[in-house]
Formats: C-alpha cells, structure tokens, sequence
C-alpha cells in the first residue's frame, strides 16, 4: 500500500522532557538494572522474557504466599504458558493488605462521585475493612474458592468492594456491561457458572434513572444456578426484589467484621472471566489469573503511563470493558487512586469531565476517540473554567484517533506540552500491545512503539516484517498478561489467535510503522477494505472525513463489488444540519480521492444521525454493513444504541 497518505509523514509536534524521564519509575528500573538507554531495555524485555517478567515482578513489589520455582514454562508450547510456577498468591492481598502497616493506608484508593453530585472517599485502610465484611458476607453465604459471581452494576463504590472482595476469597469474577439486556447476561452468567451476582436497583444518565434489577430478573429466569442476588439501592429503592433470593447490600453486610483472611490461591488460579463479543456464536470468555492480568495492567500504568504512589488515575469506563478491570487492578497494586464517575461526560454541561479533573486532581485521564470529538464540538469555552494543571498525561484508546481530534486534545487540554500517551491492546491482552511513553518524539494519532516485553510486529499476508505500510498487528512471545485461553473453549482461542501464522499470536489489527519507528493502529483488520487488490484500513478514510470541520464523525465499510472485490461507503455524522448535503457531499467525496486516489473514489458518502457503537465507544463497522447490506445482524448485545442500526437503514 502507498505510504504517502495517514499516517505517513506527518510532522513531530512533541518531544519528551528530559527532567520527566529522569524521574521516571522506568528510568529508575533501566539504572537499577544497568540499562543503557530505552532502546536497549526493549531490546532485552523481548530477548529474555524470563529475565524481564521476573524483574517486573520486583519493581512492583508482588509478594507470595510461597516463591515462583521460575517465573514461565514453556513446556506447553507459546499458546498455554505456565507463569510464576508452584508460586502461591493472592492478588488481593498485594492491592490491599500489603499497605496496611504503611502510609499508604491512609491515603485515598477510591475516590466517586455520581451524576448528581454525590461524593464518596474510601482510603486503603477503609476499602480494605469495606472488602472485608463483603468477603465475610459471601462465606457467611456459602460463597468461597473457585466459584464464579457476576458484577452487574454502575460504576459505584459498592462495585470495587464486590469486585476484590469475591477474589480476595478465592472467588471469580464476572465482570457485565451495566447497559447489558437480559439475553446477554443471561449468557454469561450461565457460561460462566455464577452462584451470586453482585447489583444496583440502576443509574442516573442525563437526569433520567434507568432500572437494572428488572433486567436482571429477567435474565435470572433462565439462570437456575445463581441462588444469591445483593442490591446496592444506588437510586434509593429496593426496587423489583425477590426475596426469596435477593439480598439488600446494607442487610447482606450488617454485623460482619472488619477483619477476613485472604484466601491463599495458586498464582494461575484463575480470578476473573471476561467477555468479548464475536461476529456469530456465544460470547467469548477471556481467562485471567492472579498473576497475569493483574500484574500487566499493573506494569503498563507503572512503566508505560508513570503512574506514580499517590497520584490519580481516572478512566472513562465500565467495568464490563477491560478498562474497568485494568483501573482497579493497575492503581492499587501501585498505591495509587483510581476515580470513579458513574455519569454522563458530558452532563449537566459539557465542563462535567474538566471539572472532574479539578475536583478530584487526576493526573492521568483515559478518554476516547470519540469522546473526544464531540467536546470538541463545544470548543475552549468549557475548559477555561477549570484548573487541569495536575493533569500530566492523557491516555486514549477504544478507536483510532483522526489527527484533527487529537490536535484539539494536545493543543486545548495538554497545552501543547503534554503527551498523548495512545493505549491499544485488548481484553486478551491484559493491557496494551503498544503505548505512548515519556522517552519517544510523538506524531498526531501515534503510538511510541510497543510496551516494554511486548514482542510486537507489522507483518504482511505472508508474515514478513513490513514498515512503511499497512499490515497485520502480531506478537511473536508470550506475555504474563496472555489470556488463559477462552472458558471452555480451546480451539476457538487457538483458531482466534493462533491459526494464522505459526507460533505468532495474530491480533486482528491493522498496523502500521513509520519512517521515524512511530507506530499507529488502523482499526480491526476484520474491517479491512480491499479494492482492487489494495488494502486500506477505516481510519485512513475516516481521518480525512473527520478533518472537515462540518464533521462530528465517520464511519468507513466495504462493500461487494462484482469487479474491484469491494467499494467503499462512507457514513457520516455532521454536527449541524448543512444547508446544502449535496455540495457537502460532493467535497467530502474530493476529500478522500484527494487523499488516497482516484482508485479508491467511495461509492457513496451518506449522512446519518448516529452510528452504532458499544459502551465503550467502539464504533460497530460490522453491524454499519449487515445493516446497510440487510444481512444477518449476529451478536449485538455490545451495542449500546439499538435505534442507531435504524439511523444507518435510513441514511442517504
């Protein structure tokens, strides 16, 4: 594919700041271990990953119950390592119990606040005695080692509790979207084999309260297994309960004590499953343990992002997304503090997500895409109320970023000074793949290069290495983060990941490198657009569409052609009603033939209200074209809007 368009040779806009990476946790780590320079640490992190998933260990500070007689076996082949062998651990106790007899316990590890203003503070001292009498309630209810509890609930403090509590007693979790219907949660929890399921009465958005435990009901109908049900009133109601089954939190935690052992599990115990969504079939679940997904989320805030012992991280997210996970983990087992908003962004004014930063002094900020491009639409007016000077970073990911949009957010939120620190990995991942860091120059849209022991490469059809053009995103060694594999479910993980090239996990992104070793992710390579024998990744049309400044938005799909394999359609969100869609339409069109040739000319640029994403803001390209083509729509329960299908059937 030509390297002339996005995302090649574009302009540098940051260089890192000398005094940041000097007190840096990574720099600290490199002169601890007598590393030269950045280059030669990724260099090392991927020739021995033993040596450097060992060391990470150390520079986290993760204490066993009994030692690791070695850090990975490989006996099993680079599909099923074996991490921290014969070690015996419990991730809880290095996020909470570890920091009892230090200063950290007095210090915030959750700070919330709703869409209506409440507040709520909990220290390390005060969420550990909170996870303790959770703890205590589920023994108390039958509840211990090896079982599976469901986490359907908005992002709340009663969230965290239940989450570390269900582990810390050797439980697993089921992480849910709060915005699941009945059909998808009934799914997993029976997948997963939940016995309880952890609840809200519902939420606030824009003012309005939307029910959960009816949904939850519902799904419960075809779930015999789950005998246990705690509501957290976050409406103030005990709304639709059963008494029979259905427990209020204050009741379910009433007399327990402050005071609980941690259950003392194997490090490759697993602790929670996690769903992702496939095209057809039932869900996938991705196996975490102890020892990996923890600890790589971990490893990315503290090496990658230099999340630091007292500071805060906040990104947008539910718990249902990997991110929600990834929050909780990566902040406690740092003596960090993570925040949790459980509203809209945007609500009651368009300031809502500045004025959090304010308030509650976030130094790291995990946003969007697209978030971003709609605050942007409100311009300046909303930022230059609010102090974000403890702001050190912004973290991004979800979809590919256009360079105009991230332009804004460098520009008007990180005073042209800060870095975009651009996150992609995925929920098999545990993390990231590729991140942004303090040590390398950053283009719009770019990634510094893979994270430290992410052995990541661009590869074509054929798996040779590729710069300079679109190809596959790959990982050539294991990780710690790895995935277990899928629940009950082996071959499908080996034919996901591992069917493509031999040995190499394939992660079903397109990639690109640029002449300046700059990395940048182009969207699923499912999504991959192919004319005429040239390949071309949506966010390579959609950065040119997104340019214009009449554009909220844009989506780009193929489509059958009998000739040239497949066309182009492009559909996209203005911000404002244009007087004249057909000239629009028409300069739109130029836009793309301008950028990537005559060749690629789309076949038609249609206007539509919205498009379909999920929770976390991925927009849905593969629901846009079974609904454009009329096709089979296949699993939808990750998608947020229902109505936008309908909104892209009457585009024109």
């Amino acid at each position: 594919m030509s390297n002339t368009g996005f995302p090649f040779n574009q302009k540098t806009v940051w260089q890192p700041n000398p005094r940041w990476i000097a007190e840096s946790n990574l720099q600290r780590f490199m002169e601890r271990h007598a590393i030269a320079g950045y280059d030669a640490l990724m260099a090392k992190s991927v020739a021995d990953i033993a040596w450097f998933w060992d060391a990470v260990m150390q520079d986290l500070e993760i204490e066993f119950y009994r030692p690791y007689d070695r850090i990975v076996d490989m006996s099993g082949g680079p599909e099923f390592p074996r991490w921290c062998v014969n070690g015996e651990m419990n991730i809880v106790h290095n996020c909470l119990d570890k920091w009892q007899n230090t200063p950290v316990a007095g210090t915030p590890a959750l700070k919330y606040e709703g869409e209506d203003g409440r507040q709520r503070v909990l220290t390390y001292r005060e969420l550990y005695e909170e996870v303790n009498r959770c703890a205590n309630a589920l023994r108390k209810a039958g509840i211990g080692k090896g079982d599976a509890v469901g986490l359907y609930m908005p992002m709340v403090p009663e969230l965290a509790v239940a989450f570390l509590a269900v582990i810390k007693i050797g439980g697993i979790i089921l992480p849910l979207f709060s915005g699941y219907g009945a059909q998808a949660i009934a799914t997993r929890l029976t997948d997963g084999g939940a016995r309880a399921v952890f609840t809200a009465d519902g939420y606030l958005r824009r003012g309005r309260p939307f029910g959960m435990k009816e949904t939850l009901n519902e799904a419960l109908e075809d779930c015999p297994g789950v005998g246990r049900v705690i509501v957290a009133p976050v409406l103030g109601s005990g709304r639709a309960l059963k008494p029979e089954r259905d427990v209020m939190w204050a009741d379910f935690m009433a007399g327990q004590s402050d005071e609980a052992a941690t259950e003392r599990t194997s490090a490759e115990d697993v602790c929670m499953i996690i769903y992702t969504s496939g095209t057809t079939g039932r869900p996938k679940g991705a196996v975490h343990t102890h020892c990996g997904f923890p600890v790589k989320a971990a490893q990315d805030m503290y090496q990658a992002m230099d999340l630091k012992r007292g500071e805060t991280m906040y990104w947008m997210t539910d718990m249902g997304w990997m991110m929600g996970p990834w929050e909780v983990f990566g902040s406690l087992l740092i003596g960090a503090s993570m925040l949790f908003f459980d509203g809209a962004p945007d609500y009651p004014d368009a300031g809502r997500l500045w004025q959090l930063v304010e308030k509650y002094k976030v130094t790291h900020l995990g946003v969007s895409p697209t978030l971003i491009r709609a605050l942007k639409s409100h311009g300046r007016t909303p930022l230059e109320k609010c102090d974000l000077s403890t702001l050190r970073m912004a973290g991004s990911t979800g979809s590919p970023w256009d360079p105009d949009s991230w332009m804004w957010l460098f520009e008007n939120v990180l005073e042209s000074r800060k870095p975009i620190l651009n996150y992609s990995g995925g929920t098999e991942i545990s993390g990231g793949i590729v991140c942004g860091n303090l040590f390398k120059a950053l283009k719009p849209c770019a990634f510094s290069g893979p994270v430290p022991g992410m052995d990541a490469d661009v590869v074509d059809e054929a798996g040779r290495p590729l710069r300079g053009q679109v190809g596959e995103l790959v990982i050539r060694q294991p990780w710690i983060g790895m995935t277990r594999g899928f629940w009950r479910d082996r071959e499908r993980y080996l034919q996901s990941y591992w069917s493509t090239f031999q040995g190499i996990w394939r992660h079903g992104d397109f990639a690109a490198i640029d002449e300046d070793g700059l990395w940048y992710i182009l969207g699923r390579s499912d999504d991959t657009i192919k004319v005429a024998g040239k390949r071309l990744g949506p966010a390579e049309v959609e950065a040119l569409l997104n340019a214009d400044p009449r554009v909220l938005e844009s989506a780009a799909i193929a489509v059958p052609h009998a000739l040239k394999d497949n066309e182009v359609v492009c559909f996209v969100v203005l911000k404002e009603k244009a007087d004249d869609r057909e000239k629009l339409r028409e300069e739109l069109m130029q836009r793309v033939i301008t950028g990537l040739g005559k060749a690629l000319k789309p076949r038609a640029v249609l206007f539509t209200k919205a498009l379909p994403k999920t929770r976390n803001a991925k927009v849905m390209r593969r629901l846009i074209r079974a609904a454009y083509l009329g096709e089979d729509l296949g699993d939808v329960s990750s998608l947020e809007k229902p109505e936008t299908l309908e909104a892209i059937r009457q585009a024109e």
